[in-house]
């Protein structure tokens, strides 16, 4: 259980108080003797105690039972979504009925435990999990308090807090006219990001000029960096200005930069010691001025350790790094993503007022994303061009991400990382789904096999925004 959490976030959490709200004296000492040793802990036996205690303290968490004499926890519940918002309710009954414990999550509540807790380590775990929920949302709202003082923030979407703790480290060195590299898987958009450090730096006024360099053989990429001269090689008709000129006074972006070859990093490495660069079949060296940022999507320590790439190089141009996380490691983006590319791809393809289905969400939060952003962008276009509905289905996803042979299911160890109300949901809409598959949409014969009755049925096809014709075989 302890690996489950990090030692950082227990010293974080250690000052967390938290107030327990229980009209057994029992529940109450118990819960106490197993919180204490890492948090602060208040008792109160009702909710009238409780309110007083709210008023007079600070609380990161009230755990309440639901069913109490006089005031219950529902309405206990109410009151501090009202006047103690910023406090994390879990609510806690062995009596309450099922409406009851629905109402307590409708209204706010994080969790929801059954009594008798035959786990008390489960009940540290939950608490952990929402004070480390509650410390990320704070420091992300304090990270977008600061990205939002004169930062240009282009064309990056995302709220996680990986991506907006890169965007703090991006706002402090986009000024900073020095070296940076960014490392990241393929697809991430580490492109994106020296774009924004460019348009953000004090050379914003002249030109941004970026080269893959793992596009060109040697010999071209030599000629393009630096430019030639007439004659210098055969196909050398007219003398050439390479990338270093044209980006003088602004930003280089060389991504790839582990693909050139170890004669290459040795002219680069010049180049950035000394600023000047020489023409391919010159003789005389030109002053530049430019700012470089590289990028690469491998290990660059494992290519200097093999050596692939040259150590002085690799620390001339490791002076900043910024490493993009994938995005299966941020998976709160990807719905954010997936919604700001639908909107521009129903713009070019003339789609209006089209939405993702809950079955696409599901598979979308659901996968891997080896491609990371590049290949959701390459998805949501494809689903855009071929969607004939304002719904975005499963069958419009490319055949790599859905395929209608193969019954889609989420990972199963991930089910149950979920809170039970939620679990229980993806359970249900996942065999609704499959059954109208086996029945090729028919909701009698569904209703028959699954004895639920067809209004029961038909409610939770709009709860779950199922629609029974997309079954149907054409």
């Amino acid at each position: 259980m302890d690996n489950l959490v990090s030692e950082k976030n227990q010293q974080l959490f250690r000052n967390a108080r938290i107030l327990i709200v229980d009209d057994e004296p029992d529940t109450r000492d118990i819960f106490k003797r197993q919180l204490e040793d890492e948090f602060e802990i208040e008792t109160a036996a009702s909710a009238r105690e409780a309110v007083e205690k709210l008023n007079n303290n600070n609380f990161h968490i009230a755990l309440t039972d639901l069913v109490m004499p006089d005031e219950d926890g529902i309405t206990l519940l109410k009151r501090i979504k009202q006047e103690w918002p910023h406090i994390s309710v879990m609510v806690i009954s062995g009596k309450a009925s099922i409406e009851m414990a629905v109402e307590a999550m409708k209204l706010g509540a994080d969790e929801f435990i059954e009594k008798p807790v035959e786990d008390l380590d489960l009940l540290k775990l939950m608490i952990n999990k929402i004070l480390k929920t509650k410390w990320q949302t704070e420091e992300i709202e304090r990270l977008r308090r600061i990205l939002v003082q004169g930062f240009e923030r282009n064309k990056i979407v995302g709220n996680s807090f990986e991506i907006q703790k890169v965007m703090e480290k991006v706002k402090k060195i986009a000024p900073l006219d020095t070296t940076i590299l960014i490392s990241g898987e393929t697809g991430v958009g580490k492109g994106l990001f020296a774009d924004l450090i460019y348009r953000n730096s004090s050379r914003k006024q002249h030109k941004f000029v970026s080269v893959n360099c793992g596009s060109l053989p040697e010999n071209l990429l030599e000629s393009a960096l630096f430019g030639h001269k007439k004659g210098s090689f055969t196909s050398a008709i007219r003398d050439k200005t390479g990338y270093f000129q044209e980006a003088d006074g602004g930003t280089l972006f060389l991504d790839e930069i582990t693909e050139t070859t170890p004669a290459f990093q040795l002219k680069l490495l010049r180049a950035l010691e000394e600023g000047v660069i020489r023409k391919v079949g010159d003789d005389r060296d030109i002053e530049v001025d430019v700012r470089i940022i590289a990028a690469t999507n491998k290990d660059i320590n494992e290519e200097v350790s093999n050596g692939n790439f040259r150590e002085d190089l690799y620390y001339r141009l490791n002076v900043i790094n910024i490493h993009i996380p994938p995005l299966r490691e941020r998976q709160e983006d990807i719905m954010l993503l997936a919604h700001a590319f639908m909107k521009d791809y129903a713009k070019k393809y003339g789609k209006q007022d089209l939405n993702f289905s809950e079955p696409v969400i599901s598979i979308f939060n659901n996968r891997n994303w080896q491609g990371n952003v590049r290949e959701l962008r390459n998805a949501v276009e494809h689903a855009v061009a071929m969607a004939s509905h304002q719904k975005i289905m499963p069958e419009d996803l490319p055949i790599t991400i859905y395929n209608p042979q193969n019954n889609y299911r989420p990972p199963a160890g991930q089910i149950y990382d979920l809170p039970f109300p939620q679990a229980k949901a993806n359970f249900e809409k996942n065999y609704i789904e499959n059954l109208l598959k086996k029945c090729h949409g028919d909701v009698s014969q569904a209703a028959e096999i699954s004895q639920i009755k067809r209004q029961n049925i038909y409610d939770r096809f709009k709860k779950y925004d199922i629609d029974p014709d997309s079954f149907r075989e054409k």
